[in-house]
Parts: C-alpha cells; structure tokens; sequence
C-alpha cells in the first residue's frame, strides 16, 4: 500500500515504530499533489520546502506528540503564520497572518508537518468550492462533480490521499456536506470546544453559535486523533469553554432515528445509508432506537439563513462591492437572494434570538431520552457545477431544503459528526450523520467508530 494511503492513525503507529519516517511519508504526500492537484485545484497554497525541512527535524522521540511526522492540511480560511488568509477573495491578496490560528498552533505542538491550504468559495458564501484565485474544485469521485463548501478543497485533498487529514470550518453545514460529497469523516463540534481564533471571517460575532473550526479525515478514528490534539480553552475565542476531554460512558445511550427534518425530501441512496446504519446500531451494536422527528422546528431553516446571510448582509456586501469585477460569484449567491432594501431593525434581532433559544431548549428537552440523533446530511449527493434545483422523491427541492438537515446544528450549537456509510448506483459516496447534545463530541466519534468498524472499510475514490 503506498503510505499516503494509510489510515492517520497507522501513519502514527508506524513512525512511532520507526517503520517509516516522517520524510517518506511527506514526500508520498507531495508527490500525490504534484499528480492529482492539477485536476482537482484543492489547494490554494503548498509549503513543500517547510514541510521537508520540519520532516528532517521530525526524528524519532519516544514521548512524541499524537501527531508527529504526521501531514495535514489547512482550509484557507485559517491563519498559517507567515501567509495570506485569502479566503478566497482577491481582497484579501496583501494579507499575511502575523501567527498561526490557535488551533494551528495546538496542532503543530502535537507534531503534525503543515503541507498547504486549501480552497474555499468567496468568505465561504456558498455550498460549492469556486473562486477568482485558484478555480474551482473538482470532487475526486467524479470530477465533473462539486466537491462542495465551504471546506470542499478540504475535502478534495483528504479524498484523494493528498493529506492525512486537516482543519475546516462550518456555519451551515460547511464541513459535513463536502464529506458526505467526498466520502470521507468530519466533525461539527460544539462552539468553543475547538478554537475559532484566527478564522477569517470572524466566528464569535453576537449572533453567535453558528460558526465552528472542525476536523476532517478519511475515517471517524482520525477524526478522533485530531479532536482530541485541537480541543481545548482558549481565552481568544469568546465562545471558549473550558470542558476537558473525557471518555464517553455508552452505558443505556439511546439513539434517535430521523429519516429528514421537517418533512425535506432525501435521495433514495442517502435514505437508505441510514436505515443501514440503524439496522447496524441496533443489531451488531446493541443500541436501543426510537424514531426521532422533529416536529415544530419547521421555522428553523429560515432562522438559520436570517443568522447566516440576512442579518450580516449589509457588511458582506460592503465586501463584495469594493471587489467590483473581481467579485466572484460564490460570494454573490446567497447575497443576491438577499433585497437590498432589507431593513433589519433591533426588535427583530431580539426576537429571533429569542426563538432560537426557546427553540434550543425545546430540543435539548426533546434530545435528553435520545442524547444521539441519527439522519442525513443533506438531500442530495454530489451535485454538478451550479447546480441548484433538484427532483428527490417526486419533489423540487432548492438549495436551502437541500442543506436543512445539516443547518440545524448550526443554529442551535450542536455537535455533528458525519462518516462515509455508502454509494449512490453511479458510486458516488453517501454519508450520514450524527448529532449530538453540547459537548457530546467524545461520545459522537466513539459511535461514529463503533460504526465504521462494522461497515467496514471504505474505499476511497478509483484512480488515487
């Protein structure tokens, strides 16, 4: 097996065993970059020489970090010490970090080799991976296919054996659906667990709660090993809260079962994944079930898009106007379905704040018998190049329905977590997804695993 195939965690093994070594294993990743990248454009940026560098420094050490010698990549959404945080946009062409992230910097101290950035819409204002600077990024089952957004380079690099594993971002599904379009693990944690400091655009604004900093990786057990090197308090961060890490008790955990939200339609394949995973939890894995649904939530959609693009409209387009013909449209989507005569007054702020929170203690109610809820990640699988209508389940379904099992857990702060669980009948890759109650991740990844061993391997995409 060619090393950049490995698992994270057989990589950290095997250097730790000395069997391999910190050097090898970079320059199996470099060398699948310098072949496939020129296809998928899921980087922004490539640090080889300092990647090379910090591999020959990266000797053996009996107490290394969990991530030593190991290479990973960065959403460019996200400070790197010393580069442009472009985020997509040609405005942000004269900026360089003066510091790593703060997560960055957890990550490097545990030992991981930083390999580059990677692609991302405009400000990350749209579900596909397209902008000014680098192009669009192709999905690596398909290549006529998104690999979706935000973090779809992200995506496209881990699934196509370009990194190990790596740091995304999400504040309306933005890590969960490009690994459910790209067949690979990615983890929604709750706000603050892992810090959004040095995340361009800011994360902890007032409405707050949306926006998180995640890991992603071919598989659940990766996931695991990065969570547990990126978690942690952070003064910087305002939504930081200083939980430790914990070993999640499974004793009498029941799990909800939810075919959609609200009634939005889900493609067959998708459908199906989870009923497999159902059948799984309950037969191979001993977990009771019950049906899940979320009646009275159908407002949350809505809510969510006046947090995500309504109330913050007024300064994106700020933004996007000064960018004038060099405006992409990735950032001008969403913008544009917003009037821009919307006038948002303070009452209506207070308000919907106040329904989301009554609305958050009402599932949090709703979720205390079925702490873990089980259900898709969105309706559709891999869609191709703007795309934005579909036909599921004789229904048309547009690209805010098609998102509405995923936003949720945005508006109300809930930790996600979503793994490959199958194929559509022209072999794209399905997810699912598992969510949680507030600082329940440990508990996420230890089903999330439980799970990927009786599935079983995933293959990853032919041809890489």
């Amino acid at each position: 097996m060619q090393l950049n195939h490995l698992s994270l965690v057989q990589m950290s093994e095997m250097i730790r065993t000395r069997k391999i070594s910190a050097e090898e294993l970079v320059e199996a990743h470099l060398d699948q970059i310098e072949r496939v990248d020129p296809q998928l454009h899921a980087f922004v940026m490539r640090f080889p020489s300092e990647a090379r560098a910090e591999a020959r420094r990266c000797g053996w050490e009996p107490n290394a970090g969990p991530l030593h010698g190991i290479p990973l990549t960065i959403k460019d959404s996200i400070d790197v010490r010393s580069y442009p945080t472009l985020c997509g946009s040609k405005l942000r062409l004269r900026h360089r970090a003066e510091r790593d992230a703060t997560v960055v910097e957890k990550l490097r101290i545990a030992g991981a080799i930083i390999l580059g950035k990677t692609n991302c819409p405009e400000f990350l204002l749209n579900y596909e991976t397209d902008n000014a600077i680098t192009g669009w990024t192709a999905n690596p089952w398909d290549v006529s296919r998104s690999a979706g957004g935000s973090s779809g380079g992200e995506a496209a690099a881990i699934a196509s054996y370009c990194s190990a594993g790596g740091l995304g971002s999400d504040g309306g599904g933005s890590i969960r659906v490009p690994a459910h379009f790209c067949g690979i693990a990615g983890l929604k944690p709750t706000p603050g667990r892992i810090s959004a400091a040095g995340h361009f655009p800011e994360i902890g604004y007032p409405g707050g709660l949306l926006g998180v900093i995640g890991p992603m990786a071919r598989s659940a057990a990766d996931c695991r090993v990065l969570f547990r090197a990126s978690a942690g308090y952070d003064l910087a961060d305002p939504f930081s809260a200083p939980v430790p890490l914990r070993n999640p008790d499974l004793t009498d955990v029941r799990i909800g079962v939810a075919d959609g939200f609200c009634g939005s339609p889900v493609d067959p394949a998708i459908r199906d994944a989870v009923r497999r995973a159902a059948k799984m939890l309950e037969s191979d894995l001993q977990f009771p079930l019950e049906e899940f649904d979320f009646e009275g939530f159908h407002c949350a959609t809505d809510l969510w898009w006046f947090f995500f693009t309504e109330l913050y409209s007024p300064f994106t387009r700020e933004l996007i106007d000064a960018l004038g013909t060099d405006a992409h449209w990735t950032g001008r989507e969403l913008l544009d379905q917003v009037p821009r005569d919307l006038v948002i007054s303070g009452r209506d702020v207070v308000e919907k704040l106040s329904l989301r929170d009554k609305l958050r203690v009402r599932l949090l109610r709703r979720m205390q018998k079925t702490p873990v809820v089980l259900m898709p990640v969105c309706s559709v699988p891999a869609f191709l190049p703007r795309e934005r209508e579909w036909d599921v389940e004789g229904r048309k379904v547009d690209l805010r329905e098609m998102v509405s099992c995923a936003t949720p857990s945005n508006l109300f702060g809930l930790p996600a977590m979503t793994i490959p669980f199958g194929k559509t009948e022209s072999g794209l890759p399905v997810g699912i997804q598992l969510v949680g109650a507030p600082y329940s991740e440990e508990l996420l990844l230890e089903i999330a695993v439980l799970l990927e061993e009786c599935r079983g391997e995933f293959p990853g995409p032919p041809g890489y």
